[in-house]
């Protein structure tokens, strides 16, 4: 089944969370609700996200803007008749240039349809999105809790999401992924709020605050 948040029901299910963990009630008690980061279920989307690996969100909007800039609408046709050169003028480094001409030339050829993600399982949005150069589980992890809302992805290759659940729950450094899985277990089928009452915690509490 699959499940998805929307505009009108993600304060009611952060409640619900809250409802079964004192900690995340803290957050909201604290900080308010997250809030309601969306991006559309476009090729702009998952242009945006490959250019947010590795570098700052700032960075990567720099890039994204340069894109704008150079060719009004950032669509695939638009993309691939970009040299190396005027890529790198917008900021986008000589990879990330191949994996977003690799990603258009998948969508101009049929081999991946975004318009087809509204229905399917998360599972096989994953397999498709992660069989493209470039892209790996955080990439799909972001583009399935932001662009379809689908409401239990975990994002554990998401430093900033993992450093704020290790704060929270006041788990060691040295806290094992299994270890965090199973923390982040009991938070299903709404994973997906619960990672953004995480991060949420990490942009609006100073590091050396405590709940």
């Amino acid at each position: 089944m699959i499940q998805q948040f929307s505009k009108t029901n993600y304060q009611s299910i952060c409640n619900e969370l809250a409802s079964n963990d004192l900690d995340l009630q803290k957050i909201i008690n604290t900080h308010g609700y997250p809030p309601f980061w969306s991006r559309p279920n476009s090729f702009e989307s998952l242009v945006h996200i490959i250019l947010e690996q590795q570098v700052s969100l700032a960075s990567a909007l720099s890039a994204l803007n340069k894109l704008r800039e150079r060719v009004q609408e950032i669509t695939p046709a638009r993309i691939v008749l970009l040299t190396d050169e005027e890529m790198r003028a917008c900021y986008v480094s000589r990879q990330k240039n191949l994996y977003i001409k690799y990603l258009a030339e998948a969508l101009l050829s049929g081999q991946l349809k975004l318009e087809e993600f509204h229905d399917m399982p998360d599972e096989e949005i994953r397999a498709k999105l992660v069989a493209l150069k470039g892209i790996g589980n955080w990439t799909a992890d972001v583009y399935l809790m932001f662009a379809l809302q689908r409401a239990d992805i975990f994002p554990m290759g998401d430093l900033a999401a993992v450093n704020a659940l290790k704060r929270v729950k006041k788990l060691p450094a040295e806290t094992t992924k299994e270890e965090m899985l199973k923390i982040t277990a009991k938070w299903q089928p709404y994973r997906t709020l619960a990672a953004m009452l995480l991060w949420h915690y990490y942009l609006s509490a100073p590091k050396a605050s405590k709940l």
